[in-house]
């Protein structure tokens, strides 16, 4: 290889140098003495876009011209901001017609950046363009959900902690667990086919929402829930999903798919189960306002009673002399038309018609009647109040029947496994197996003995028609009901 020739500086007597000749070996120069290509950190400054990309890159000592064009920057979302560290890789050129050294770009990152940072932000930019975060395609969660399917790995910490809230808040409320692996690299279609599962299956196994969660981890622990089979899978999922991934600071891409993000397993199911208790407050605030509405209408409605009787009566009396100036002008008349004996016939019959007349408004005005008519409304409204307390003492005695509390007060009891099991058959343990029986004063711990009949082997399945999944048989859906 030969050596770089060096440039040979004129004698005082030589001729002198072109412009042209000093900024080429300007350049020479300069492409000699740096490597190309040579990565350099340092900060933005002055950033240009002018389809290609002009900006300045700086530290505390030097400032350095920099020039990415357009073919390479459009590869690159979003742009470097003002006051960013990023580590480029370029070579050095010297501007001849405008005297000028640049650093010509072939690259840009973000400091620190990685390539799953890299590849995050990508997916991120992919998936906005696409509609997959939009607000409007977000499923409202249910208020009062009957089943919740927990995705998850069964060893996770994370189920622990949404059996507990749930079974703390809601007893009621059903959950079923869907064992998946959270990390490695199988774990994303695993994922993925088990949110397929739950929506497609979700009328049968009467689920009405979804928990997808996880413990923290490092990046690449969690990098399974970035992946775009997860986000396709939710974004498809017909069931409302809320995701709970890593810890608060962790962002995922499954989170942002999801109709809502939560930052614990603890808050997802706080989300989902509704607080008895608060129920139970509701309840009563609803009977007292109920109470007092129907005791506001009966004090009406004798209100009204006593005006409508004095609005009768005012018209009966002046029904009465109406009537009365009736008679005396057809009196008068009959006195000039008719003779006297006529006359007092007529007036025999219109003395006999103004008495009936008279013992008619009587009996239409009889304070008795009116009273009865009274007596039987403010009955009537007792009554109504009396029956609409009954029925609420009665939804408060039937949801005191069925706490499981009361349940266990009566003598029964509630054994599991010592992974959280029910034991409902002498079939589900064997011989040496711990078991925790719930009491209503406490919990017994204890041990199969050599007595107990082994867990049957599971008979061969016998050819036939298909049917549909069962929710509680092993497999891909594991539940527990509260």
């Amino acid at each position: 290889m030969a050596a770089p020739r060096r440039a040979v500086a004129p004698t005082p007597d030589a001729a002198p140098w072109s412009v042209s000749r000093l900024a080429g070996e300007i350049d020479t120069t300069l492409r000699r003495g740096v490597p190309a290509p040579v990565r350099v950190i340092g900060e933005v400054s002055g950033f240009r876009d002018r389809t290609h990309w002009y900006f300045d890159l700086k530290d505390e000592g030097a400032v350095v011209n920099c020039v990415l064009f357009a073919n390479i920057a459009r590869k690159i979302n979003p742009p470097p901001r003002d006051g960013e560290q990023v580590v480029v890789k370029g070579r050095i050129e010297f501007y001849t017609k405008g005297g000028k050294v640049s650093f010509i770009l072939e690259s840009l990152e973000r400091a620190g950046e990685g390539p799953l940072d890299r590849a995050f932000r990508e997916l991120c930019a992919t998936l906005k363009a696409e509609g997959y975060f939009a607000v409007e395609r977000k499923k409202p969660l249910p208020r009062f959900p009957r089943r919740i399917a927990v995705i998850t790995s069964r060893s996770a910490a994370a189920l622990q902690d949404v059996i507990d809230t749930a079974r703390r808040r809601c007893p009621a409320v059903g959950l079923v667990l869907v064992d998946v692996p959270v990390q490695g690299d199988a774990a994303a279609p695993e994922i993925a086919r088990a949110i397929d599962r739950v929506s497609r299956h979700h009328k049968q196994l009467g689920v009405d929402a979804i928990i997808l969660t996880r413990g923290g981890g490092s990046k690449e622990d969690l990098w399974c829930f970035n992946e775009r089979v997860v986000a396709d899978a939710i974004h498809r999922c017909t069931v409302p999903l809320v995701a709970a991934i890593g810890h608060e600071t962790d962002t995922t891409i499954a989170e942002l798919v999801a109709d809502e993000r939560c930052a614990t397993p603890t808050q997802a199911a706080m989300r989902l189960t509704p607080d008895t208790s608060e129920l139970l407050r509701q309840l009563n605030s609803t009977r007292r306002r109920l109470v007092t509405a129907l005791a506001r209408g009966a004090e009406l409605a004798s209100r009204d009673i006593d005006r409508a009787g004095d609005r009768l009566a005012s018209a009966a009396l002046d029904t009465i002399a109406a009537l009365r100036t009736r008679a005396h002008q057809l009196e008068l008349r009959l006195e000039r038309v008719r003779p006297q004996a006529q006359h007092a016939r007529m007036i025999a019959r219109l003395a006999a018609a103004q008495e009936r007349l008279r013992r008619a408004v009587q009996s239409r005005l009889d304070p008795s009647r009116l009273h009865a008519a009274s007596d039987a409304l403010a009955r009537a409204v007792a009554r109504r109040s009396h029956d609409a307390t009954a029925k609420l003492d009665a939804l408060d005695k039937h949801l005191a029947a069925v706490s499981p509390k009361r349940v266990l007060e009566r003598g029964f009891s509630i054994t599991a496994a010592a992974d959280g099991r029910l034991v409902r058959s002498v079939n589900d343990v064997a011989a040496g197996d711990a078991l925790t029986t719930h009491v209503a004063d406490g919990t017994i711990a204890s041990t199969v003995g050599a007595h107990a009949a082994p867990r049957p082997s599971s008979p061969a399945p016998r050819p036939g028609k298909p049917r549909k999944p069962d929710p509680d048989e092993p497999g891909l859906f594991h539940g527990w009901k509260m």
